[in-house]
C-alpha cells in the first residue's frame, strides 16, 4: 500500500458516518492549519446536479490553451484518489500528497471529521503552496453545507443543471436541492447559471437577488445551438462561431456553453482561438468515453463499440439515452447495456430512456467497499422500465457473454450506471485517467 493510502484507510475512521454535511469541523481544521483557503488564487466555485466535471474540464482546457496555469479539485477519483487534485496542470504527485495529508492527519490530532473534509482541507494546504492563476473548485455534495464552502469571495460561482439526486441529504423536491445548490451564492460574485428546470431556476435566481449576486442564466443571457456541424454561442458580447466539443454528446454543447459564459463574464482574457482550442481539447474520463484500447476492449465481438459513462440518475439516464440515440441515427447498431447501481440511486429512473433503445441489460454488481446494489435488483428496475435483462457477475462475464452471442451487426456496448463502476472498469481494463 502506498503511503498515501495508508493515511486515507485510518482517515476514513475518524467519522462513524462517510457523508455528514457541515462547516465547523472543517473550518476548524483550517484554522490550525493556517487558514490555507484564504491563500488560493481565483476560484471558479462549480455545483450542481450533472456537468460539473464535463464543465470545469472545458475551462481548464480553455485557460490552459490561453497560457494560464490551473488548479482543479473534483470528485469522486474514478481509479486513484490523485485525480481530485490537479496542481498548475499536473495531478498531485504521491510525495506531495502524501505529506499534505499526514499534515492534516497531525493537526487534526484524532478529532472527529469526514473523509472528505479533512482531504478537502488537505487539497486546500496543496493549493495555497503552488502558483497558478485560477482554482476550479468543485462542490462535493449539494452546495450550502459542502466542505469547498469556505471562499468567501470567489471569482464567480456556477450553477449547473439541478435535478433529483442525493434526496437523503439534500431534500425529496428539485426546490430543496436547488436551494442547498444555490449555498454557494456569495454576495456580490458573478454567477452563471446553466439550461435549469423552471422550478430550479426560480430558487436560484431568488438567492442570487437576495444576496446581489450579478446572475447570468442560460437562455436569457447567453446560449448555444449547434449549427452546421459547428457551435454557435451568443451573449452580450456578441456571437461566436466554434467548432464543436471534443466530448461526445449533444449535452456538451450545453456544458461549453456554461464554460464560455464563466468565463468571459469574469474576464479571463481567454481569446476565441483560446476557446476553441479548449472545445478541441477537452478531456474528462468517463463520460461518454469511447474505449479503444485495454484489457476489456480485447474481450469484444469483432467490430463491436465499447463507450463508458458514469451517469447514474434519472436526468443523466435521459442524457445517455439521447446520445445513444444519436449515434443510432447516425451508424446503426444494437445496443447493449451494461448497468452497475448505488443502492441510494434511482436505477429504474435511470433505465427508463433506454426502453425500445438497448436490446438488453446485463446487470452487473459494484465491487468495493460502496453500497452497490445487488445485480438482481438492477434486473427488477430494469424489468420497471420495460427493458429485457440477465444478471452477471460482473463486466468481465458479461463481454464474455456478448462475444460469444451471434451478430449480424457488431454491437455498441455502453457501460454505465456509477462513476464507481466506471472507475473499476478503466482500471481493469488498464486506462487509469492520467
Amino acid at each position: 500500500m502506498i503511503p498515501s493510502d495508508a493515511i486515507l484507510s485510518r482517515l476514513t475512521g475518524l467519522h462513524p458516518r462517510k457523508i455528514d454535511l457541515s462547516l465547523g469541523r472543517t473550518l476548524a481544521l483550517l484554522g490550525k492549519l493556517g487558514d490555507p483557503h484564504k491563500h488560493l488564487p481565483p476560484v471558479i466555485h462549480v455545483a450542481g446536479t450533472n456537468g460539473k466535471g464535463s464543465t470545469i474540464a472545458l475551462m481548464r482546457a480553455m485557460l490552459e490553451a490561453a497560457g494560464q496555469r490551473v488548479h482543479v479539485y473534483t470528485s469522486p477519483h474514478l481509479v486513484r484518489f490523485h485525480e481530485r487534485v490537479r496542481l498548475a496542470g499536473t495531478l498531485v504527485e504521491e510525495d506531495r500528497l502524501a505529506a499534505a495529508l499526514a499534515d492534516c492527519e497531525r493537526v487534526n490530532a484524532g478529532a472527529p471529521i469526514t473523509l472528505f473534509e479533512i482531504t478537502t482541507a488537505a487539497a486546500f494546504r496543496l493549493f495555497s503552496q503552488t502558483p497558478a492563476d485560477v482554482l476550479l473548485l468543485e462542490v462535493g455534495l449539494g452546495g450550502r453545507f459542502d466542505s469547498t464552502n469556505v471562499i468567501d469571495h470567489p471569482l464567480a460561482g456556477v450553477v449547473t443543471p439541478v435535478s433529483i439526486d442525493h434526496v437523503e441529504f439534500l431534500g425529496d423536491t428539485i426546490e430543496k436541492i436547488a436551494f442547498e445548490k444555490a449555498g454557494i451564492i456569495k454576495r456580490g460574485a458573478p454567477l452563471i447559471v446553466a439550461d435549469q428546470e423552471p422550478a430550479a431556476r426560480e430558487v436560484i435566481e431568488r438567492e442570487a437577488e437576495r444576496l446581489r449576486a450579478p446572475a447570468i442564466f442560460c437562455g436569457q443571457d447567453f446560449s448555444a445551438r449547434e449549427e452546421r456541424g459547428r457551435l454557435v454561442f451568443e451573449d452580450a458580447n456578441g456571437l461566436l462561431d466554434l467548432p464543436l466539443p471534443r466530448l461526445s454528446g449533444r449535452h456538451q454543447i450545453q456544458n461549453a456553453a456554461t464554460a464560455i459564459a464563466v468565463l468571459r463574464a469574469v474576464q479571463t482574457s481567454v481569446s476565441h482561438g483560446a476557446i476553441e482550442k479548449g472545445l478541441l481539447s477537452a478531456d474528462w474520463p468517463a463520460r461518454l468515453q469511447r474505449l479503444t484500447r485495454g484489457a476489456l476492449v480485447e474481450m469484444l465481438p469483432p467490430g463491436a463499440e465499447l463507450w463508458l459513462d458514469g451517469g447514474h440518475n434519472a436526468a443523466g439516464g435521459k442524457v445517455l439515452g439521447e446520445a445513444m440515440a444519436e449515434l443510432e441515427s447516425r451508424a446503426p447498431r444494437p445496443l447493449v447495456l451494461i448497468c452497475g447501481s448505488l443502492a441510494t440511486k434511482d436505477t429504474t429512473g435511470f433505465l427508463k430512456p433506454f426502453a425500445g433503445l438497448a436490446r438488453e441489460v446485463l446487470c452487473v454488481p459494484i465491487g468495493g467497499e460502496h453500497a452497490g446494489r445487488p445485480a438482481r435488483e438492477i434486473a427488477e428496475a430494469a424489468r420497471a422500465a420495460g427493458l429485457d435483462f440477465a444478471v452477471c457477475a460482473g463486466v468481465s462475464e458479461a463481454l464474455r457473454r456478448l462475444a460469444e452471442a451471434p451478430w449480424t451487426t457488431p454491437p455498441r456496448i455502453l457501460i454505465a450506471g456509477s462513476l464507481y463502476l466506471a472507475g473499476a472498469v478503466l482500471a481493469e481494463n488498464g486506462t487509469p485517467p492520467r
